[in-house]
């Protein structure tokens, strides 16, 4: 018997082998074989130029990037929600046709989900790392959903670097450790490897890394957006988020004995301070850089590893969020609402911000895998408030009964409904910018500063944050 269950041992291990794949290969490949020459840098319209969708590196890259967990998520598992309502101070109509930020006296409902990046879903809450902050606005134009950190700078400058990024941030793969840690061996290979990190690396070890409570935890939305106005003018925009209660951090040493006593901590924190009325307010503050300034600074404005500085760009508060209300049940609202930074409405559009464009692309991609299909938006927590009207049908877990025959456009059948709206009527349109350049891997000059920013900040840290870092 020993004998045999031996060779079937060896057989099985012969059948593995085949399966086995050493990594220290000499050349990288896509999946189909093909030498890849750059992975580095997106495949862009110009060296600041859009992304370009024939990338098809980049797409395999971040399609299988974003597959790869089933079925938590892959980064900010770790998560907390709560609802509420959002409030603008007064019309910015200058700015934007967004309807939402025109009227002071609607009230335009919200979910927001903080979480933790690193860690699995059962991880500790207050581990250092960076926090995520995002904010879905039921709008009555549509959902528009502002996804961003508590960091106002990002790791990466070109989102093919992602994966590689996470690969490396998180446990490492031969034995799962650390947990909802970035400071390991593979994370500080990665930093070493890619000086672009620095930056980011300077707020990661310093206290901001430990929020006290979401309600007093600062939120960016780190990429460069724009705001279009109704007479069509355009203008460079960056999001912050600023806790009414303050800002305030938690010491090393407090944050270890919490995560042994309290792994939720942050989480009930929340939770009991919403259901005692203590509601968390953050005020949404936005940064505005004029067409004709886009080459004014001595960064690249669209590099999300750099910072506007607040004495040049100042931050301009617009309007008024409020956290009223705890979830019903953590599964169907918290672990099942799905952000996508390319939900906007009117109003609201993207920049060339090389880390953007690939979200743009990303987020939706990982939702279709997270949630089981095409029709992720009918989960109530997903649905917007304004009525759904379109030819899409069928797929995984269709809530929706259409009725009659029709579901092309144009049609005779139907009287051409549902039908495109113009924009007097509310259709979205894309800004028009001229793109112009040859297809090309490449970065401006000025993404090539990894320090300066950096430098700064390290002298603006005090000693004991310097000596934990």
């Amino acid at each position: 018997m020993e004998k045999k269950r031996a060779v079937d041992e060896k057989s099985k291990d012969d059948q593995l082998e085949m399966f086995r794949e050493d990594p220290e290969r000499e050349f990288l490949t896509t999946n189909q074989g093909v030498r890849v020459s750059n992975t580095d840098i997106s495949l862009k319209a110009g060296e600041r130029g859009p992304t370009l969708l024939e990338d098809f590196h980049f797409r395999e890259k971040i399609t299988h990037f974003d597959h790869e967990r089933i079925p938590e998520r892959i980064v900010h598992a770790r998560g907390s929600g709560a609802h509420g309502y959002f409030q603008v101070y007064e019309p910015i109509t200058e700015y934007t046709s967004a309807k939402f930020l025109q009227d002071p006296n609607k009230k335009t409902p919200v979910f927001v989900r903080f979480s933790t990046v690193v860690g699995f879903r059962g991880s500790a809450d207050t581990v250092r790392d960076i926090r995520g902050f995002a904010t879905k606005f039921y709008t009555e134009e549509g959902n528009y959903d502002l996804v961003g950190n508590n960091i106002p700078v990002f790791f990466i400058q070109d989102a093919i670097k992602f994966p590689d990024f996470v690969h490396a941030a998180k446990p490492e793969q031969d034995n799962q450790m650390p947990q909802a840690s970035t400071a390991h061996d593979t994370l500080w290979d990665f930093v070493v490897c890619h000086p672009e990190t620095v930056h980011t690396i300077m707020w990661l070890m310093s206290d901001r890394a430990i929020p006290r409570s979401y309600r007093m935890m600062q939120g960016f939305g780190v990429n460069t957006y724009r705001f279009v106005n109704a007479e069509g003018k355009g203008r460079f925009i960056k999001f912050h988020w600023r806790p009414l209660l303050g800002i305030h951090s938690l010491v090393w040493d407090e944050a270890q004995k919490i995560s042994g006593k309290d792994p939720d901590f942050h989480r009930r924190d929340l939770w009991e301070a919403i259901e005692m009325g203590n509601y968390p307010e953050y005020e949404l503050g936005i940064q505005v850089i004029e067409e004709k300034d886009e080459f004014r600074f001595d960064f690249d404005i669209l590099d999300a590893t750099k910072i506007w500085p607040e004495e040049e760009v100042p931050v301009k508060f617009i309007g008024k969020m409020t956290l009223n209300r705890n979830p019903d049940n953590f599964f169907a609202e918290t672990e099942q609402v799905a952000f996508c930074v390319s939900n906007v409405v009117p109003g609201i559009d993207f920049s060339n911000d090389p880390l953007l464009q690939g979200r743009l692309f990303s987020y939706l991609d990982t939702q279709l895998i997270r949630l089981g299909g095409p029709n992720f938006h009918e989960i109530p927590i997903n649905r917007p408030l304004t009525p759904i009207s379109n030819n899409q049908r069928e797929g995984y877990h269709r809530m929706t009964i259409n009725k009659g025959k029709v579901s092309y456009f144009p049609n005779s059948i139907g009287e051409n409904l549902p039908r495109p709206a113009s924009a007097e009527e509310g259709g979205y349109i894309h800004y028009m910018e001229k793109v112009e350049g040859k297809k090309i891997r490449e970065r401006s000059e000025k993404f090539k500063d990894f320090f300066s920013q950096a430098k700064l900040f390290w002298n603006s840290m005090s000693e004991p944050e310097k000596n934990i870092s």
